[in-house]
């Protein structure tokens, strides 16, 4: 019996061969999970291959879409997109990543693919799209995506209400649950996200009133959940003694954990998109990060960002108390503005 991403469209032939859209995923968390809304569209008129880094197919188990790693080697990569082709199937490359290599592999591999014109690669790509610098990422894939739909014969695909929400497995969220209970976490709690690229070092996109803001959740008995990736734990113990560290955790029940935290604070990361997709409240305090390009996006979502001066964690604490914990999962969407004194 066909899956749900297998079953063929109103104005698809039975006896047709659904196309094979091969997607070479962004390499960044975050920008996969903004662009799941436009996955799970396409997958509603092509058969997906997806291509990306080692915690993608984790991170996109609950979808049930073909998922490889990526291998380090050109060469190897090339044959990877080679093996993903069937004989007598219409096979096409949507090549997410703008650098001229992912557009050299689709070219080698012999798959026509659709991606932005950057860094000279226009010439290997079938269709090149120009670069949009002001809309949001979300609107950039969705973009490229549409390009794809279009080339399939299906330029309105619609979408569903839930596109945007992140799936997880049964498997996922057993895996956050047993964490937490075996880190004595049975209140609601806090989960804080610290680390981007280039750790607490990065002075640009690292806050750096997180401890005082952990130090009074503490006061208050709220506990903070950190997740930390490989290599973080020890930094981010030192940076805090108030915290719980959950490590060890996959990407998908990092998700989990966010899913079940009654509020989020985060700076520019992965896991606060995914918070916003859960639809978890979600506070995103940005630095220099261009909120309108990568801001998170949800229903709950709330972003502080007002470059170069950050936040103080007294306005911080005040979101969480006033729409965090007292906010439950089905209560008025998104974030209203700090109260003025």
């Amino acid at each position: 019996m066909p899956t749900p991403a297998q079953t063929p469209t109103p104005h698809e032939p039975h006896n047709r061969p659904r196309p094979v859209v091969v997607v070479r995923l962004s390499n960044w968390i975050g920008d996969v999970v903004l662009m799941l809304p436009a996955l799970v569209r396409l997958s509603r008129i092509a058969d997906l291959q997806l291509v990306g880094r080692r915690w993608a197919p984790d991170l996109l188990a609950a979808y049930g879409w073909p998922c490889h790693v990526y291998p380090a080697k050109l060469k190897e990569r090339v044959r990877l997109l080679r093996s993903l082709k069937q004989p007598g199937v219409p096979a096409h490359g949507l090549c997410v990543p703008t650098s001229f290599s992912s557009a050299l592999e689709f070219r080698l591999a012999g798959l026509p693919a659709i991606g932005y014109a950057r860094e000279g690669r226009s010439p290997l790509l079938k269709q090149a799209l120009q670069l949009d610098h002001i809309v949001h990422m979300r609107a950039h894939y969705d973009r490229l995506f549409r390009a794809m739909e279009a080339r399939l014969g299906h330029p309105d695909t619609p979408p569903q209400p839930d596109d945007a929400t992140l799936r997880l497995t049964p498997a996922a969220r057993t895996q956050a649950q047993q964490a937490l209970r075996d880190a004595g976490i049975a209140t609601p709690y806090v989960v804080a996200c610290p680390i981007s690229s280039g750790g607490l070092q990065n002075t640009a996109r690292s806050w750096p009133h997180f401890p005082a803001l952990v130090q009074q959740l503490a006061a208050r008995n709220i506990p903070v959940v950190i997740c930390p990736g490989p290599g973080e734990e020890a930094a981010l113990r030192a940076w805090s003694a108030d915290v719980t560290c959950l490590p060890g955790l996959s990407v998908s029940a990092y998700a989990a954990v966010l899913a079940n935290a009654q509020c989020v604070v985060s700076i520019d990361t992965g896991a606060g998109h995914m918070a916003a997709s859960l639809g978890v409240p979600i506070i995103s305090v940005l630095g220099a990060t261009l909120a309108h390009r990568w801001g998170v996006q949800g229903p709950r979502a709330h972003t502080v960002c007002h470059w170069p001066q950050w936040p103080s964690h007294e306005a911080i604490l005040e979101l969480i108390q006033a729409n965090g914990f007292r906010c439950a999962k089905t209560g008025p969407p998104g974030f209203p503005p700090p109260a003025k004194p």
